[in-house]
């Protein structure tokens, strides 16, 4: 194991919690943030729940009308459409004061990083724990925003460290107790672990990491895959060598819709796509930016994502290209689609400026 000092930093239950900001009346109510297709009523799904509604069951992906049955005898419960922008300005303020403090920062998502401060601490745990409350009370002080993190030698401990304690978390594993840590968790603890190989898992009579530890890596990779087996074998051990890697929050825009009807049909979601096309340039044009990829992704009637682009050669702010390109990614799509498309969305991303305008205040 390298000598390093990692953060994982992930804000608690984010579309929820800024709502709560904007409105702290809301912090004694379960609230659900959804998107809210355009089939009318309560038709869509929920995207954050906070932590009083989480105890009635409702979480991230559910459809409203289920949350809203579960809801059913809260009277004060609170149900919110997504407000993107909002988050986005929220998630880009927040980021600015974590980056400050990283030697090495990684942009994950809107509501997640990594940071390597190995050199700012010297190396030294007490002194990283001592960091990460700082870098909680500045998120606190100046966007009355709550985080959870994890310290720890590699990225895989950070982020299991940094859902330990959730929410307003912080979780410190040094390199000599990252056993000890480790041993006492469940086998779900461990990200990628999904419900399907807990439950074949258990089935074995394997519950904790310290239970799996037992295993060894030729039965893991006949039972899970090689792929899959060897990560299992080697994360029970907290063994990860990959880096924190610089990189900043993926800037592109895009739009998606629900659509009318779930459909294959290429002619019925080319027209959608133009006109998804047309708001997306609206946005570009707006913004004063060109672009040089472009991109389409499908949400289908079992509701898996499915997502397709391409790059151009040269940076363009043309809707034409737009349209004609992102027709041409929708037609090689639907070559192999099997499911009928439920959501129809097109992006754009390797944005350039086209006035020297530097400072980009929204982005999707």
């Amino acid at each position: 194991m390298e000598d390093r000092v990692i953060f994982h930093i992930d804000f608690d239950y984010f579309f929820a919690q800024c709502e709560e900001i904007r409105a702290p009346e809301l912090k004694t109510k379960p609230v659900c943030v959804c998107v809210f297709s355009n089939r009318g009523g309560d038709s869509g799904a929920i995207a954050t729940a906070n932590y009083l509604a989480r105890k009635f069951g409702v979480k991230s992906g559910i459809p409203i009308s289920f949350a809203k049955k579960r809801l059913a005898e809260i009277k004060n419960s609170v149900f919110l459409p997504v407000d993107f922008d909002y988050y986005l300005e929220m998630s880009e303020k927040a980021m600015k004061i974590i980056k400050k403090n990283a030697d090495v920062f990684e942009y994950v998502g809107k509501d997640e990083a990594y940071l390597d401060v190995t050199d700012r601490v010297n190396g030294d745990f007490n002194r990283a724990s001592h960091l990460a409350q700082q870098i909680k009370n500045s998120i606190r002080d100046e966007l009355k925003l709550s985080c959870s993190i994890g310290v720890a030698p590699n990225k895989l401990i950070a982020k299991i460290a940094s859902d330990f304690k959730k929410p307003d978390g912080l979780t410190t594993v040094s390199r000599e107790s990252v056993e000890k840590f480790l041993e006492q968790l469940k086998i779900r603890a461990i990200p990628g672990i999904g419900k399907k190989t807990e439950e074949r898992l258990v089935q074995m009579n394997f519950e904790t990491i310290k239970d799996l530890k037992k295993l060894d890596v030729f039965t893991l990779n006949k039972e899970f895959g090689r792929k899959n087996g060897t990560y299992m074998y080697n994360a029970v051990r907290g063994i990860d060598n990959e880096p924190v890697k610089e990189r900043e929050s993926s800037i592109q825009y895009s739009k998606i819709v629900t659509l009318k009807k779930d459909s294959k049909d290429y002619e019925f979601l080319a027209v959608n796509l133009a006109e998804l096309c047309k708001e997306l340039h609206m946005v570009l044009q707006k913004n004063n930016r060109m672009f040089k990829s472009v991109g389409i992704q499908f949400i289908q009637s079992d509701l898996t994502n499915k997502t397709k682009s391409r790059t151009l050669k040269n940076h363009t702010s043309s809707l034409e290209e737009l349209q004609k390109n992102a027709k041409q990614i929708l037609r090689d799509a639907l070559e192999d689609q099997k499911n009928p498309i439920r959501r129809l969305g097109v992006k754009v991303s390797e944005l350039s400026e086209i006035h020297g305008q530097s400072d980009i205040t929204r982005y999707f």
